[in-house]
């Protein structure tokens, strides 16, 4: 078997100022490297994803904690949008999955169109503490819309994700988070970004969703394959 060292990517888009107008401009930095092994029995996809909520839900270290199984407890806000990289084996196929954290504030919305463009899923946090966060949904959820234009707007794939029911002052109830799931046709999960509870999970549902939305032809990539050692749990509970 044909081994070779990968590495997870990070990159993020920062806002900066020229003559008065914005720019998003991308620099990379190496996170982690690990050996990842050919599997040419597999086909191979490539896949985005969005992560969107207002500032402070928690969908940096959603992000985080599923590609790098890590947690902070120091919050640091995203400037502009972020995003790792990560390889799964999911459902027989090799998925290379671009994961993109957005900044959850006014100031960086120029750069929606962009951002949102091509994801196969959208990913919709709110805080079980922070009834705003929740009452924002429906407007993340209308300007994703807008901004990212997919073909079919009434079956584009949502996973709503419950951050931090680890906290005890939890003020949004699941009953009152699934109906508005429902009526969304949205995923749902609640889970802890913290203590790592449904977070593969939340993101495996997104990235069966993805697969069955993206049609990208499995044949259109090159001939070596590559996937990480440790499979992601194949576990969740969505419809996908």
């Amino acid at each position: 078997m044909f081994t070779c060292r990968g590495e997870i990517r990070r990159a993020s888009l920062l806002e900066t100022s020229n003559g008065g107008a914005q720019h998003a401009i991308p620099f990379f930095r190496r996170v982690s490297s690990f050996l990842w092994t050919s599997c040419s029995m597999f086909p191979r996809r490539h896949l985005k994803l969005l992560l969107i909520g207002n500032a402070g839900v928690g969908k940096s270290a959603l992000m985080n904690q599923y590609v790098n199984s890590r947690f902070s407890n120091h919050y640091r806000a995203t400037i502009g949008a972020d995003f790792f990289t990560k390889e799964v084996r999911v459902d027989e196929k090799l998925v290379t999955v671009q994961i993109w954290d957005t900044a959850g504030t006014e100031r960086f919305q120029s750069l929606g169109a962009a951002l949102y463009r091509g994801t196969a899923c959208c990913l919709l946090v709110f805080d079980v503490t922070s009834p705003n966060s929740f009452q924002s949904l429906e407007t993340w959820h209308k300007e994703f819309l807008v901004q990212a234009e997919p073909a079919d707007p009434d079956t584009f794939p949502f996973v709503v994700i419950a951050n931090k029911t680890d906290l005890d002052e939890r003020q949004v109830s699941p009953r009152h988070a699934q109906e508005w799931c429902s009526v969304y046709r949205a995923e749902y999960f609640e889970a802890s970004a913290k203590e790592a509870f449904n977070v593969d999970e939340a993101f495996l549902c997104a990235i069966r969703l993805g697969l069955k939305n993206h049609q990208e032809p499995d044949n259109a990539q090159n001939s070596l394959t590559l996937s990480p050692q440790v499979e992601v749990k194949q576990k969740g509970k969505c419809e996908c």
